[in-house]
């Protein structure tokens, strides 16, 4: 693949342009994963959609743990949308190469609303807490200008942040090679094809990945800590089968993004593969936000039930 380079004064080329390699090692399947990611999509699309939609129109869903539901399935939306399309353009075209700006682009948007779905995974935790450990005065404390307020706090937190950790990676001199081995323009694959000592820099993720994905994993599990003890308290099995049912949906995307997520971004560099790192990056970028939809609907029947007034509405 052609690149354009910029001679420096030190007579060391700058990448000006990237090559993404994905799926280049699959010749054969080309057809076949295009076919397979253009279903994913659609199918991410219109699930996402039906929460969004259901949650609006039903009464009964009139709540603030829909509220957020259908906020997550719109940052989902978005957040496939940064990487998916990409990914089929590549694969229709066989024209792998991108901009530095558009990479730039890319990382920083994928940053950024990843770095709001860890906040609102977060706060969806606290929301079932107060509903659950506080149910006499949630409606007080998750009123509706709160949940607004919480919302827009997850949206907005991640900008700042992001763009600084952006701008520090695309500060870097990426020379010898442009190509990334990778399906989009991720910073553990960046960092490989830079210059020099990038070891400050590599720290750097690695605070900002403690920021940001392990400090609102351990709210999540302080959350769920109370909320077990206070299930456990409940004198019927039933009634403890109920309300972890409610829970539970919760629980297991939480599980699913955080998990792929940490050992993407905090496992050692000398433990990271091309191979590995596709993989991990599939998980929590394609396969969670085409499993939510159905985790949340088949585990709660009040969306069950709004989704099938909805369906068989005339």
């Amino acid at each position: 693949m052609k690149y354009k380079e910029r001679k420096a004064e030190d007579n060391v080329s700058t990448v000006m342009q990237f090559v993404l390699l994905g799926f280049s090692d699959l010749p054969q399947l080309q057809g076949l994963l295009f076919v397979v990611f253009s279903i994913t999509y659609m199918i991410i699309l219109i699930g996402n959609s039906l929460i969004i939609i259901i949650t609006r129109l039903d009464i009964a869903l009139q709540k603030p743990m829909y509220f957020f539901l259908a906020n997550f399935s719109f940052l989902e939306i978005c957040y496939v949308s940064v990487t998916l399309p990409r990914i089929l353009v590549d694969l229709w075209t066989q024209d792998r190469s991108i901009s530095m700006l558009d990479c730039a682009t890319q990382t920083y948007f994928f940053l950024m609303l990843g770095t709001t779905e860890c906040l609102l995974l977060a706060v969806m935790a606290y929301d079932r807490y107060v509903a659950i450990c506080n149910p006499l005065h949630y409606p007080l404390i998750m009123n509706h200008k709160m949940c607004i307020q919480l919302v827009v706090g997850c949206w907005v937190s991640g900008i700042p942040v992001q763009i600084g950790q952006t701008c520090q990676i695309f500060s870097l001199h990426f020379c010898d090679c442009n190509q990334i081995d990778h399906f989009f323009c991720d910073i553990p694959a960046l960092l490989k094809l830079a210059c020099g000592d990038t070891s400050v820099h590599e720290l750097t993720v690695y605070v900002l990945t403690i920021l940001i994905i392990a400090a609102p994993f351990v709210l999540i599990l302080a959350s769920y800590n109370k909320i077990i003890v206070t299930i456990l308290r409940l004198p019927t099995a039933r009634g403890q089968a109920k309300v972890f049912s409610t829970c539970s949906s919760h629980l297991l995307v939480v599980l699913l993004f955080f998990g792929s997520a940490t050992i993407t971004y905090l496992r050692p560099k000398s433990n990271h593969s091309a191979g590995t790192d596709k993989l991990l990056s599939l998980f929590y970028t394609i396969v969670t936000p085409m499993f939510n939809p159905m985790i949340y609907s088949l585990r709660n029947k009040d969306v069950i039930a709004a989704l099938r007034k909805l369906l068989l509405k005339k």
